[in-house]
């Protein structure tokens, strides 16, 4: 242990570089830091602008009511913490602080009132804000919804149950990834609200960074939405949405029943066909090929397998308690290059005879009336709305949420009608900051490691320590085999081992001469010295000539600690 040691130290002396400089170029080459700038909050008005500022805490108020669970026995409550505070996860802007979900697995409510009510009609409507994932999302909600402004609006009774006009923003659990756009309908003859599912919604963004999501609802009742600026969908309210804005025309009658004789086959077996007289159901699918003949090669008295030659028994086998010892079994080399061995049977080749069992062909039904639908009637519930886009008045917005990660970060939120201004908000906040973030997420990633094929391709500076353990390694195992092929392979080694004895030599001389070196001890240094350096040209040399071996033993052992 010692020895291996001292010819460790050696190695790392023969490289010229020590540990201790390899870790400074490491230490040089570390991470970049980033400058971030500092928050500065925007001048831009809207009638609802949000980047969580002095005071937030009397604009945002967390619910205390009970979810409706619809007749479960289990009673959820919105016990959820809220906090402002700035990221911790890939920091964009100094200072700039979010909505914080605290609580994994925790419901979560809090809504903040507008200071007059927002009503879109004739307008066009923008929303948009800020989500970040600082602990990524597996199963959870980060969407926000614009709450109906009525009488019995209370925030500390905001639960799911609260109408909405708009829910808009992701959500994701398992398989399912969705921006979500759903708007409140109302029908104008029953007077009831429906939910309208925008279809094939797009995939919301799972990241650490910050992103932006933009809805834009216009009087024309075309929407659009964003994802980071992007365009991710674009439409109209009238045919994306599920259900439909307006109910069909035209509808099924529902007393309408399908006559009894009604025949919606439309072809049947024909009746008159029969089975041919020399149509065998019984012949079987493969018969045995005939002419077939042995290959004139075939070893019908060599067996498929053999005893492995190779094989050696254990030296801890006992015939007594273990049996008695059999080698395992290897494929017969024998066998390998010719058409087969042992007993050679006649092979199978399909019965040309063979037609399975008789079915009559089909024919048109002669008595087919097509495929039965009931008749329509004009739908009683039928209504036109030329104008979805007119949403009602909205008087607050909320999160209502549940989630398996915690930390979600809201920011920068923007509802108005101003398409240009929330663009410029956006300019002012997420796409400065999203820079900056990305620029530190790229900081803190670990640099890619172009891990060596084997130990010939290892370089000392990027692991001083594994390139001497395998350096040592591999002269160890090819030497207990062929000492003159390890000193080939792996001249580092017996460089390092001739150095090491100079070295001792040296100071033997020293200690035995009463201190001071003199000049015959000086001559034997250097000259042994310089048998090293011959003794290092010549293994140079021999190693170049047998490129080709170490690379074959090389890569067996490499493949071998691999596995």
């Amino acid at each position: 242990m010692k020895l291996n040691s001292a010819i460790a130290a050696a190695l790392l002396a023969t490289t010229g570089v020590y540990a201790d400089d390899a870790s400074k170029v490491e230490t040089e080459t570390s991470s970049t830091v980033v400058e971030l700038p500092t928050f500065t909050p925007t001048t831009i008005k809207a009638p609802f602008l949000e980047q969580f500022t002095e005071g937030w805490d009397k604009r945002w108020k967390p619910s205390h009511a009970k979810k409706d669970t619809k007749g479960q026995e289990e009673e959820w409550a919105y016990i959820g913490e809220w906090a402002v505070e700035e990221p911790y996860k890939y920091k964009g802007i100094e200072g700039d602080k979010g909505l914080v979900v605290k609580n994994a697995a925790a419901h979560h409510a809090i809504s903040a009132k507008f200071p007059k009510k927002i009503d879109p009609k004739g307008k066009d409507l923008v929303v948009q804000y800020e989500v970040k994932l600082q602990k990524g999302l597996d199963c959870g909600g980060a969407y926000l919804k614009l709450l109906r402004d009525t009488k019995s609006l209370h925030q500390d009774e905001f639960s799911n149950t609260t109408p909405y006009v708009i829910m808009f923003g992701p959500d994701k659990c398992g398989a399912t990834n969705k921006i979500h756009f759903i708007f409140n309908h109302k029908n104008p003859k029953s007077g009831e609200y429906e939910e309208k599912h925008l279809l094939s919604a797009p995939q919301a963004t799972i990241s650490k960074i910050s992103e932006l999501y933009t809805l834009i609802v216009r009087p024309n009742n075309t929407f659009t939405i964003k994802r980071g600026g992007d365009i991710v969908r674009d439409g109209s309210l009238f045919d994306q949405f599920s259900p439909a804005v307006n109910p069909e025309k035209e509808i099924d009658d529902p007393n309408d029943k399908k006559p009894e004789d009604w025949v919606d086959e439309a072809r049947i077996p024909d009746p008159d066909a029969k089975k041919p007289d020399d149509w065998d159901e019984d012949a079987p699918f493969e018969i045995v090929d005939e002419e077939a003949t042995k290959p004139e090669d075939w070893l019908e008295d060599e067996p498929l397998t053999i005893p492995d030659p190779e094989a050696q028994k254990p030296e801890d086998w006992d015939d007594e308690e273990d049996g008695d010892w059999v080698p395992p079994t290897v494929p017969n080399p024998k066998c390998a290059d010719v058409s087969g061995c042992g007993p050679w049977t006649k092979p199978m080749k399909k019965n040309p005879a063979y037609k399975g069992k008789w079915t009559a062909p089909y024919i048109d039904n002669p008595a087919y009336k097509g495929v039965w639908a009931p008749r329509k009637i004009k739908n009683p519930d039928y209504f036109e709305d030329k104008h979805p886009a007119n949403f009602e008045p909205m008087g607050a917005i909320g999160f209502e949420l549940w989630t398996m990660q915690p930390d979600i970060l809201f920011d920068n939120i923007y509802i108005g009608h101003s398409i240009e201004e929330a663009e410029k908000f956006a300019n002012e906040t997420f796409f400065k900051k999203v820079a900056v973030e990305k620029a530190v997420e790229d900081a803190e990633k670990p640099k890619s490691e172009n891990k060596p094929k084997s130990p010939s391709d290892l370089k000392f500076l990027d692991d001083p320590v594994l390139y001497v353990k395998e350096k040592l390694d591999l002269f160890t195992t090819i030497f207990a085999n062929d000492p003159i092929q390890a000193i080939k392979f792996v001249p580092e080694v017996p460089t390092a081992i001739g150095g090491l004895l100079v070295t001792i030599v040296a100071l033997v001389g020293i200690f035995t001469m009463g201190g001071a070196a003199p000049e015959a001890a000086k001559k034997t240094a250097a000259d042994a010295k310089e048998k090293v350096k011959e003794a290092k040209d010549k293994t140079a040399e021999a190693v170049s000539t047998g490129a080709e071996n170490v690379k074959s033993e090389v890569n067996k052992r490499a493949t071998r600690s691999q596995s």
